[in-house]
C-alpha cells in the first residue's frame, strides 16, 4: 500500500502598499486678459504665476476657474458690459503653473461664441489640462472629467448660476452646464458610482458678497447629500466662508486668483488644499494677496501678519458655519470647531 503524503502549496503575498493620499489645490478665477493684455505680451504669459507655481505644483490635482475662452476668433457677444477672451497661448502657461484641471462653467467663457468655445476646448485639450462645465451640447457640458491619482478615481463636475443665460448649454447648443438641481443631483449620483471621490464647481453668488446667499448654502448641502465631497464656489471674485458639512467641506467663494482686474476690494484670496485619504483628511487655506498696486496681477503668497489677518477675516466670514483656523507650518488648518473659534 503506497503512502499518500499530503502536499500543501503555500502561497505568499506581498502585504499590499497602504494607498497614499491625494492632494487637491484649488483656486478662484482666472482671467489672463483684460487690463492686463499689454503686460502680459511683454512678460509672457508664465508671469501671473511666477510666485505661486512651485505651491501649486505640490499637489496632484490643481484646479481653477477658467474665466475667459482662449482664442484668436469667435463671434463677440455684445450683450452685456465685459466680455474678455486670452490668447490660446497662455493654456502653455497654466499647464506650467500646475494646473491639471478647469471649471469653464461662468459667465465669460461664451464672451465669443460657441466657436470661441470650441477653440478653448481644443486648445486646453492640446495643453493636457482637463476640463468641465461646458461643452459643444448640454449633455457634453454636464459630464464629469475623471482622473486617476494614486489608484483612486476623482470625478470633477462644474456648473453655472449666473447669467447670462443665453450662455447656458441647450441640447443642440453650446454652452455651459446649467446649475440646475436637477442636474447637479443627478450627474453627482452618477459619478459616484465610478468614483472614489467627487470634486464639484459653482459660479454663483453676487460679486463683491462677504457671504453667501441662501441658495449658495442649500445648493452646497445638496450636491453633498448627492454624493459630492468637495464643493468648490468661485464668482464673488472675494473671500467667502469655508463650511465642513457632513462628509463634505464647502469652499463658498475662493476668490480672484490671476484676474487681470485692478480691483480694490478683489484684494486678498487663497490656495485651497484639500488631502483625501478615506475621506477628507485636512484642509488647509494659504492666504494670498491679490491686489493690483501690490502685486501687478502676479497672486503672492501672504505669510506673517499678512497672513494671520487672511485667517482671521476667513474665521469672521465662517464665524456661523462651524468652522476654526489654526496656524500651521506653511498655511493654516481648517477644522471643525470644537468649542471657539481660533483667531479672533
Amino acid at each position: 500500500m503506497r503512502r499518500v503524503i499530503p502536499f500543501i502549496l503555500l502561497l505568499v503575498f506581498p502585504a499590499s502598499a497602504p494607498a497614499e493620499p491625494v492632494v487637491i489645490n484649488a483656486v478662484g478665477d482666472i482671467m489672463l486678459a483684460g487690463s492686463g493684455t499689454a503686460l502680459f505680451k511683454r512678460t509672457g504669459y508664465d508671469y501671473p504665476f511666477l510666485a505661486t507655481t512651485s505651491l501649486l505644483r505640490r499637489g496632484d490635482i490643481t484646479i481653477g476657474n477658467l474665466e475667459s475662452p482662449l482664442t484668436n476668433s469667435g463671434e463677440e457677444f455684445t450683450g452685456k458690459k465685459f466680455r474678455f477672451k486670452s490668447a490660446p497661448a497662455s493654456a502653455a502657461a497654466l499647464q506650467r503653473a500646475g494646473f491639471t484641471h478647469l471649471s469653464l462653467a461662468n459667465n465669460h467663457i461664451l464672451d465669443f461664441g460657441a466657436k470661441g468655445l470650441r477653440e478653448t476646448i481644443a486648445t486646453l485639450d492640446g495643453a493636457g489640462i482637463s476640463h468641465a462645465g461646458a461643452g459643444t451640447d448640454l449633455g457634453n457640458a454636464r459630464q464629469a472629467s475623471i482622473v486617476t491619482v494614486r489608484g483612486k478615481r476623482i470625478a470633477l463636475l462644474a456648473y453655472s448660476l449666473t447669467y447670462p443665460a443665453e450662455f447656458y448649454a441647450g441640447t443642440d447648443r453650446a454652452g455651459t452646464a446649467p446649475g440646475y438641481e436637477a442636474y447637479y443631483r443627478t450627474d453627482i449620483a452618477r459619478a459616484r458610482q465610478s468614483a472614489d471621490y467627487v470634486v464639484v464647481s459653482f459660479h454663483w453668488g453676487t460679486e463683491c458678497d462677504d457671504f453667501p446667499r441662501g441658495y449658495q448654502k442649500n445648493t452646497a448641502h445638496r450636491a453633498i447629500d448627492a454624493g459630492a465631497d468637495v464643493v468648490l464656489g468661485h464668482h464673488p471674485h472675494v473671500l467667502q466662508g469655508i463650511e465642513y458639512y457632513k462628509h463634505g467641506v464647502v469652499f463658498y467663494s475662493l476668490g480672484n486668483f490671476a484676474f487681470a482686474s485692478r480691483s480694490r476690494k478683489a484684494d486678498r484670496s487663497m490656495i485651497a488644499r484639500i488631502t483625501l485619504d478615506n475621506g477628507i483628511s485636512a484642509v488647509e487655506v494659504i492666504p494670498l494677496n491679490v491686489l493690483y498696486s501690490d502685486v501687478r496681477y502676479q497672486p503672492r503668497p501672504l505669510d506673517g501678519a499678512g497672513g494671520e489677518d487672511v485667517a482671521r477675516h476667513l474665521a469672521r466670514l465662517s464665524a456661523d458655519m462651524g468652522t476654526s483656523f489654526s496656524q500651521g507650518t506653511a498655511s493654516y488648518l481648517v477644522e471643525r470647531r470644537k468649542q471657539e473659534i481660533a483667531l479672533q
